[in-house]
């Protein structure tokens, strides 16, 4: 940052990777003392990063930032924001997978190793959730490019968990695309450490922190910044999944337990957002037309990201595409440099991470009652689930963007910052892929809860307790934001401004 800013060395950095590391740990070394210890350390562990999230929020917003393992760890309110919301979702998806976990479909595509297998499941769950924190708490650039590879290795065998034909198709694409993708990340990093090192404003060790390559970064020259900038926009950008970079996500939601779904949809893409707006934005101050690049890619995206949408029978490969649109307008908002971009872009972030879990939370639900997750099989779904009724068409507006909920305010800021941004083409763009997100939604939601049920159709009762209360606790979240914007304004405002610096 080009800001003085006082920092203050902490280990809550460190903590907030350590823990889920360490309970992944030890759910694999104790996987003989039952499944309930592994579901005690997954629903434990993540609470406990929300909790240090909370704490480290707190320092932040009063203008200070955390720092450990000598500057190897840095926590302003771009990362606070970012391990927050991981621990606030991972844990409500730890929750929701209790009983997930034991629905009769998860029996019949594992077999009679189902219950063996869950302390792998809940490890790799806990390492999941620990490698996206450490991406987001780290200020070395190579490290930043291994942990966003490590969230591709262990996210990868969860998406292949089902371990039967569709599955290991879907992890083996996921593998293979992703880590082909993140190489091309790899390869910016190092080209933008060896550039920071060519200045000779930077001895080898500093030119590895990001907030010291900043400084020389208007150093660099035109070619070799341009270079790397591309570099990190198809390496990060595929882990984003933003388009033309997508092709992995539909198969790897779609084919991923539900809870993972939540976590790759929820947080493991804005997890690589960060990466790409935390190191594509170090070289905005000397070349500012970066942002009409990066807003077009955005604008791209969530046009194609919906229209894909559009033509999904399967709910989960649905809900996967409208992740693609929606990163847009994240992609849109902080790819503008503006502080009112960022803020809107950083809100839609928060919003979206909320509201995605949220629906696939749902969808999941109908598949434990049903066993079905296609469109033309669902139906009559209002009277038999009323609780993922209304959270799923709550859900649907909130996506769309309709008032008073949450997803409205940060499109809404959005669109205000490319309208002063004098970006009118953007912003009738995003407005229209906005409507045709409505359009989806609400056509999957009313084919699938008011639609008649057949006379055939069998008896479906509402999901256990421990999965609605997730899914009504971030229903809640969606309304109390939109009707009280105001409540994560100072986190926002911080983590905003750290971008919007790099953007003057």
């Amino acid at each position: 940052m080009s800001e003085q800013v006082a920092t203050i060395a902490s280990s809550l950095p460190a903590w907030a990777f350590l823990v889920p590391f360490a309970a992944g740990a030890f759910v694999f070394l104790g996987r003989r003392l039952g499944p309930k210890l592994s579901q005690g350390l997954a629903v434990a562990a993540p609470l406990a990063v929300t909790v240090l999230g909370l704490e480290m929020a707190r320092v932040v917003i009063s203008g200070r930032v955390l720092t450990g393992w000598g500057n190897e760890l840095r926590v302003d309110g771009l990362s606070a924001l970012l391990v927050l919301a991981i621990g606030i979702v991972g844990t409500l998806t730890a929750v929701y997978s209790l009983r997930y976990v034991q629905q009769p479909g998860l029996l019949t595509r594992v077999g009679a190793a189902a219950e063996k297998r869950l302390p792998t499941f809940y490890g790799l769950f806990l390492w999941f959730i620990a490698t996206m924190v450490w991406g987001c708490v780290t200020n070395n650039i190579v490290m930043l490019y291994v942990a966003v590879e490590a969230t591709t290795l262990t996210s990868g065998l969860l998406v292949a968990f089902y371990w039967d034909k569709r599955a290991l198709e879907a992890g083996y694409k996921y593998l293979m695309l992703l880590t082909i993708g993140i190489t091309f990340a790899l390869f910016g990093c190092v080209l933008t450490y060896a550039a920071a090192v060519a200045t000779k404003g930077l001895t080898g060790g500093q030119a590895l922190l990001i907030s010291e390559v900043r400084g020389v970064a208007h150093l660099i020259p035109p070619g070799t910044a341009l270079v790397a900038v591309a570099f990190l926009v198809v390496g990060f950008g595929t882990k984003a999944g933003i388009a033309p970079f997508h092709p992995w996500l539909p198969d790897a939601h779609a084919e991923a337990p539900t809870p993972i779904s939540v976590l790759l949809s929820g947080v493991m893409i804005k997890m690589a957002a960060y990466a790409l707006a935390r190191t594509v934005s170090i070289f905005y101050p000397r070349w500012p037309t970066l942002a009409v690049f990066v807003v077009a890619l955005g604008v791209f995206t969530m046009v194609l990201g919906i229209v894909m949408a559009l033509v999904q029978d399967d709910l989960k490969r649905l809900l996967a595409y409208s992740s693609v649109s929606q990163i847009g307008y994240v992609v849109v908002g902080v790819g503008l440099g503006t502080y009112l971009g960022c803020y809107g872009g950083l809100f839609h972030l928060l919003n979206h991470a909320l509201i995605k879990a949220l629906l696939f939370m749902c969808v999941g639900a109908l598949i434990y009652a049903t066993g079905a997750r296609r469109i033309s099989e669902l139906s009559g779904m209002r009277e038999k689930m009323p609780i993922t009724s209304a959270c799923f068409v709550l859900g649907a507006l909130a996506i769309a963007g309709l008032p008073p909920l949450n997803g409205f305010l940060s499109k809404l800021t959005v669109y205000l910052a490319l309208a002063k941004a004098g970006m009118w083409w953007a912003v009738a763009i995003a407005i229209a892929a906005g409507l045709l997100t409505m359009v989806v939604m609400l056509r999957a939601a009313r084919t699938v809860f008011w639609g008649h049920a057949p006379a055939t159709a069998v008896a479906v009762r509402e999901v256990p307790a421990t999965m609605w209360v997730p899914m009504v606790v971030l229903a809640v979240a969606c309304v109390v934001l939109g009707v009280f914007p105001r409540l994560p304004f100072p986190l926002l405002d911080r983590a905003a401004t750290v971008l919007a610096t790099l953007g003057r």
